[in-house]
């Protein structure tokens, strides 16, 4: 998942006088609005006059750089990954695999791949027609739902959202519609959910293990996804970039519940599982008919990219148990290094079963507006973080409007430091 953590696009900061985060129904779904300001005003880019909004990521950036601040908003890893992947990209570039890879992804990483699938969850996809390899995950998020949906369709996710779903979703002149995520272990409300299911809904947007929040889905859950999916008729579109740093917990990708397989089309990518982001390389399985449709956009969206990083990414799909059980466990470590900082500077914490990311409450501080104290972290304590309400609809940025959001997939000792500094917080208000 998106994403974020570089395959991802960018939050917007409110702009002064305007309110936190304006209505992605103002444009969105007004298909007379040109295609970038549909997209804009779905990933709330928009202010309240129309105009076209910095990103808080590069506000909160500009700030950190400005104050000497430890920058744990946006989410990416400040170290590369595996050695033996970097020098697999180094060798195929010597070897020249420097122009067009097929438009589907070469074989090796599409045959690797599906191997991961049934090593890692006994699914067994087939090579040839049912996986492609895209640009990042974003691109298979965007290509899938141009496919599928079309003005008048509705598109339902989880909220707080990742804001290319939104992006898409508004380019696409559809709606969308929220199911909330509810503190703290930031699980759905099972009856919300089902309330926004309707005959229009024509795609489940899933997001598993969950960004923002830190949530991973348990089976439950899933079932649920399912039987209302299959109700609906809908696709369900599940982002599982995140599959493999969970903690505690196992993930377990929605196409494996009965049901699900003829009907879901799963997404992952290399960035968060190897800490290559800056690669792009991503891809998606499902059924050969639902895989054809997303390919006949795809390859007029990139056509393919990144021929060397394909073959090394194969080679980091191949890499045993140990590699995979270790970079969860070294993610926990981290995590627990910045919640206690955290705790120590008094938020409520709530500890994520996954992901990059944790988050806090700002309520416990006597603050209800984590957009503003967002703003002033960097000069109070020299450390940069993300307000959850720029991830959500005006309702649930209501609801969400004292969290905030920390990426710990950083070097230990910047999150000791970062730990450190956010402990003198609570003498500093």
């Amino acid at each position: 998942m998106a994403g974020t953590a570089g395959r991802r696009s960018r939050k917007p900061a409110p702009q002064e006088g305007s309110p936190t985060v304006t209505s992605p129904a103002s444009l969105s779904q007004n298909t007379s609005a040109a295609p970038w300001q549909r997209a804009a005003s779905g990933a709330n880019l928009l202010s309240a006059d129309g105009s076209l909004g910095v990103t808080i990521f590069e506000e909160m950036t500009t700030l950190a750089l400005s104050t000497g601040a430890i920058n744990l908003g946006q989410g990416f890893p400040d170290e590369d990954g595996p050695a033996e992947i970097k020098a697999a990209a180094q060798a195929a570039i010597t070897a020249g695999a420097n122009q067009y890879a097929p438009g589907k992804g070469i074989p090796e990483l599409r045959e690797a791949v599906a191997a991961h699938q049934e090593r890692f969850y006994g699914l067994t996809p087939d090579p040839q027609t049912e996986v492609i390899v895209t640009t990042g995950a974003t691109e298979a998020i965007a290509a899938s739902l141009l496919a599928f949906i079309e003005p008048g369709d509705e598109v339902l996710t989880f909220e707080p959202f990742y804001d290319s779903y939104g992006a898409i979703i508004g380019l696409a002149g559809a709606k969308h519609v929220t199911a909330p995520l509810l503190a703290p272990e930031f699980l759905p409300d099972i009856d919300a959910m089902e309330s926004a299911f309707s005959e229009r809904t024509k795609v489940v947007l899933l997001n598993n293990p969950h960004n923002p929040t830190g949530a991973v889905f348990p089976r439950e859950v899933l079932e649920r996804v399912v039987e209302l999916a299959r109700k609906y008729d809908a696709v369900i579109l599940s982002d599982e970039v995140y599959e493999h740093l969970t903690f505690g917990v196992q993930h377990l990708p929605i196409a494996g519940i009965p049901g699900a397989a003829e009907r879901s089309v799963t997404i992952s990518s290399a960035g968060k599982t190897f800490s290559f982001t800056g690669w792009k390389i991503g891809w998606l399985s499902g059924p050969a008919h639902l895989v054809a449709a997303i390919r006949t956009v795809k390859q007029f969206l990139s056509y393919s990219s990144g021929t060397p990083f394909q073959s090394a990414i194969a080679v980091g799909l191949a890499l045993p148990d140990e590699f995979y059980a270790g970079i969860a466990s070294a993610l926990q470590h981290k995590r627990d290094i910045l919640a206690e900082g955290l705790r120590a500077a008094g938020f409520g914490v709530y500890t994520p079963q996954g992901t990059y990311f944790i988050n806090v409450d700002t309520a416990p501080l006597g603050i209800s507006d984590s957009v503003d104290l967002a703003r002033r972290l960097p000069e109070l304590v020299g450390v940069a973080a993300i307000p959850v309400p720029v991830f959500c609809h005006p309702e649930g940025a209501e609801r969400t409007r004292s969290l905030l959001r920390f990426a710990f997939c950083k070097k230990t000792e910047v999150l000791e430091e970062a730990a450190a500094r956010l402990a003198t917080l609570r003498d500093k208000l």
